[in-house]
């Protein structure tokens, strides 16, 4: 509702975001914010959840291989079928490149999944995206345009892995402090990542008229692929119902905030790149809902 809100506003006033899209002391506003939905994230989880891999080798590396495999396939095939403009192709690329979002536990837990395997997923493919979103991005569009991966690899580093490790770090300290902020934590992202999607939204919305309904469909599309790929796979690898469950939502629900704000950051001259990213953020919010209740109604007695 907030994300809803936020873009009605964007659409009816453009420029009211567009603070946004501006730097603070030489940094993207959008790398601020996207850091401290990560440094939020981290608050919530601990070494366990990085070190379950160890413990759940089969399920963490069927997840986080068809997370780093499926998707950005997905992401290729769609921009290339459909055409679509460079900047349109780039933010489409990165939205399936970057690692699984935050958002999916939630949807996991009204899913009835498994929440201790989504935890530790988001965690793991956040942990290496340095370095796998840079080589996958550089695979499938190094050709077309040009870019540093190495960059990309700092820029990851610093807007991922310095946040979620002070989160890491604050909640090994100070777990009962961290265990009262993360009641307000849900709602601080939500208004974040409505901010962010509504400023790309707003300084975007005559190009994003122009070309909604292709976009729209190919974001659907990329989503509704994810989930069935997803769960097919997951069910071909011979995991249970609850897995089977958590790895579909994990696949389809990517960390969006950061494609765009590598889109702004790294591509700067295609302002398009960041659109992709905005709007999966409100399908995949506005879906994971759906899904959550379809599983819950056809999966439930196998759960």
């Amino acid at each position: 509702m907030v994300i809803l809100i936020a873009i009605l506003i964007s659409l009816i006033y453009p420029s009211s975001f567009n603070w946004v899209l501006d730097e603070f002391m030489g940094v993207n506003l959008i790398n601020i914010l996207l850091g401290l939905i990560i440094f939020a994230m981290g608050t919530t989880l601990k070494l366990d959840n990085f070190l379950n891999v160890f413990k759940s080798p089969k399920e963490i590396l069927i997840g986080v291989s068809i997370q780093y495999f499926i998707m950005p396939l997905i992401s290729f095939a769609l921009a290339t079928f459909f055409s679509l403009d460079l900047g349109l192709t780039v933010g489409l690329i990165l939205v399936g490149t970057v690692p699984g979002g935050t958002a999916s536990d939630l949807i996991t837990f009204l899913a009835k999944g498994d929440l201790a395997l989504s935890v530790s997923l988001t965690a793991v493919s956040t942990l290496i995206s340095p370095i796998l979103t840079p080589i996958i991005t550089l695979l499938l569009i190094g050709s077309t345009i040009s870019f540093s991966p190495v960059d990309m690899f700092i820029s990851i580093f610093q807007i991922v892995i310095i946040p979620i490790a002070m989160g890491l770090f604050l909640n090994y300290r100070f777990p009962k402090f961290c265990e009262k902020l993360n009641d307000f934590l849900p709602a601080l992202s939500s208004i974040v990542i409505a901010t962010i999607v509504a400023g790309v939204i707003g300084a975007n919305k005559e190009a994003i008229i122009s070309s909604s309904l292709i976009i729209i469909v190919v974001i659907i599309l990329q989503y509704s692929l994810g989930t069935l790929l997803g769960f097919v796979l997951a069910y071909l690898s011979g995991v249970n119902t609850k897995q089977m469950i958590t790895i579909a939502i994990e696949i389809a629900f990517q960390n969006s905030g950061l494609s765009t704000s590598l889109a702004k950051t790294h591509f700067p001259d295609l302002t398009l790149a960041t659109v992709p990213g905005a709007l999966y953020s409100v399908w995949q919010n506005f879906a994971g809902s759906i899904l959550a209740y379809i599983f819950t109604r056809y999966f439930n007695n196998d759960v």
